[in-house]
């Protein structure tokens, strides 16, 4: 579905990617974990083409998306999306934010989309908001209802950049629910997180990545358990303290 190789990208001089390259099969989860700063989200941004990379290559479904002549409008009906930040229309009601895309980019009919726009709303649970405005909504139902956005498009893969990192925790849990139920219905799906036990849930792959580079990939039951690099032990070490410390259970 998704082939990444020896992709490099720098800001400003500054190394943020070095020689990324790994795939995503068809169906896949694969969650990129990592340290505030690693480079995880601008991954993601080269992928959708947000960000141009220096070098290296990007292909979907064989077709190689890193050249002059590539339509990123086009290919981004292919790749959805998902932002920390929502980005609603906040002059638009939930419906309306959703029908957009697929009426003005894939120019579907209005009954068409919104027949599905009610299928998807229904399954995030959101069906009954469907005319509320996004200032009347929590920061879960924001999250998805973008996540709804993006479904309609009908992607081949799913793009997940931090979506819980702006909620409250008990709105974690609505967000994280549909995402793993996309999982199991067999969504390919390239997720930056910082939540561990969704991550060892939902993954079938896990990418730790410090520093710009792939330190350490494989099965989630492998890196959480028995992680190979002295890198890895530390990061999950250092959430074991968090959690612990959260929980109050001896650590002052």
């Amino acid at each position: 579905m998704l082939e990444i190789q020896t992709l490099r990208k720098s800001f400003d001089g500054q190394i943020v990617l070095n020689n990324i390259s790994f795939s995503v099969q068809k169906g896949e989860v694969v969650v990129l974990v990592g340290p505030s700063g690693c480079g995880k989200s601008t991954l993601l941004r080269c992928v959708n083409g947000l960000e141009r990379i220096d070098s290296g290559a990007i292909a979907l479904e064989g077709r190689v998306l890193t050249c002059d002549k590539t339509k990123w409008p086009l290919i981004r009906q292919k790749i959805g999306m998902v932002f920390q930040s929502y980005d609603l229309f906040p002059h638009m009601n939930v419906m309306e934010n959703i029908l957009l895309g697929p009426m003005k980019a894939q120019k579907r009919s209005r009954k068409e989309t919104e027949a599905d726009a009610e299928r998807l709303l229904t399954r995030v649970g959101l069906l009954d908001k469907k005319s509320a405005f996004p200032r009347q909504l929590s920061g879960g139902q924001k999250q998805r209802v973008a996540i709804a956005r993006a479904l309609i498009m009908k992607p081949a893969i799913m793009l997940f950049d931090e979506v819980t990192a702006a909620l409250d925790p008990e709105m974690v849990r609505e967000v994280l629910d549909v995402m793993l139920e996309l999982a199991e219905e067999g969504m390919t799906m390239l997720i930056v997180t910082h939540e561990m036990q969704f991550a060892k849930a939902a993954a079938d792959r896990i990418i730790f990545i410090d520093k710009g580079e792939i330190v350490e990939s494989g099965a989630p039951e492998d890196f959480f358990t028995n992680p190979r690099t002295d890198r890895a032990k530390r990061f999950l070490n250092m959430f074991s303290f968090e959690n612990r410390k959260k929980k109050g259970l001896g650590v002052k």
